[in-house]
């Protein structure tokens, strides 16, 4: 057992690399989760796609700075947002194609923009993300977005729910809330995605949303049940893949996800909540299948 705390008693990256897993755990997953509910789960992938340009650009003006950076994710995983849905709503092109296409743009322009002036190393770097290289500033910066993200969230948990269950009861309540709603729902997505970017690299951080977000389906019921079981698989997934990550040498970030994907496997099997091996037999007639 101690061998399990051994690495953060130690080593200052680990206990660093677990904080920040940590406030990415608590923030991110429950934006899955509306995800999930809302249908826009691919939504998620291609927004953690689309801040890439504008990071960057950042890491082109100012190299590998956390503010630079960030700023600049921030700015085009919103456009990118913004953009995609006015295409949804003025062209006959659907929000899933719509996002699609933007995010692949995105990912071919981000990755071009880092090989103009960085190495492999840096490409590596900003698409795979360096987990036990995370700094102090990188920890505050994480954490305050955390804790914003949760604060905003508690303020419109109530609308947001409306709005996942029934949107039409929610525009005929009052026609802006619903656009608003959404706008900020988007919103906290694309700066949690710009944290987890930080840490966790572009391809990866939306892993630590979506896989305990879809894992907690099996575990919870009701929504803050889903939301409250989702934050546990990844403080799970967030301790185990990085003690895996010390113990047998493996990259940080993708063992992280990785153990995520392994928890989401034994859900779909395990889960009380229709889990494959869970399931009871249902009956036909008076024969059991």
């Amino acid at each position: 057992m101690l061998a399990m705390f051994h690495p953060f008693i130690e080593f200052g990256f680990m206990r660093r690399a677990l904080v920040a897993c940590i406030a990415l755990s608590l923030s991110a997953t429950p934006l899955g989760v509306f995800l999930l509910l809302r249908r826009m789960s691919l939504v998620g992938d291609a927004l953690s796609h689309a801040v890439l340009p504008g990071a960057a650009i950042g890491y082109l003006i100012s190299g590998l700075s956390l503010v630079a950076m960030g700023t600049g994710g921030v700015i085009a995983g919103l456009s990118v947002a913004l953009l995609s849905g006015a295409v949804s709503r003025y062209t006959p092109l659907k929000e899933d194609a719509s996002f699609a296409g933007f995010y692949l743009g995105s990912l071919a322009l981000g990755v071009t923009l880092v090989s103009l002036r960085g190495s492999s190393v840096d490409l590596l770097h900003v698409l795979f993300g360096s987990l036990l290289a995370v700094d102090n500033p990188s920890i505050l910066l994480v954490s305050v977005i955390s804790a914003v993200s949760l604060l905003v969230l508690a303020l419109i948990y109530r609308p947001l729910v409306i709005d996942a269950f029934d949107p039409g009861f929610l525009r005929a309540q009052n026609r802006w809330t619903a656009p608003l709603v959404h706008s900020l729902f988007l919103m906290l997505v694309v700066t949690n995605l710009v944290a987890g970017f930080q840490v966790l690299g572009t391809l990866m951080c939306v892993g630590l949303m979506m896989l305990p977000a879809a894992a907690a389906r099996f575990w919870g019921k009701g929504l803050p049940g889903m939301m409250v079981s989702a934050m546990i698989l990844a403080l799970i997934a967030s301790f185990s893949g990085l003690i895996a990550s010390f113990y047998l040498s493996l990259p940080a970030g993708p063992a992280v996800v990785l153990s995520a994907a392994i928890l989401f496997f034994i859900s779909i099997l395990v889960g009380p909540c229709g889990g494959i091996f869970r399931q009871r037999p249902f009956s036909v007639g008076k024969e059991k299948v």
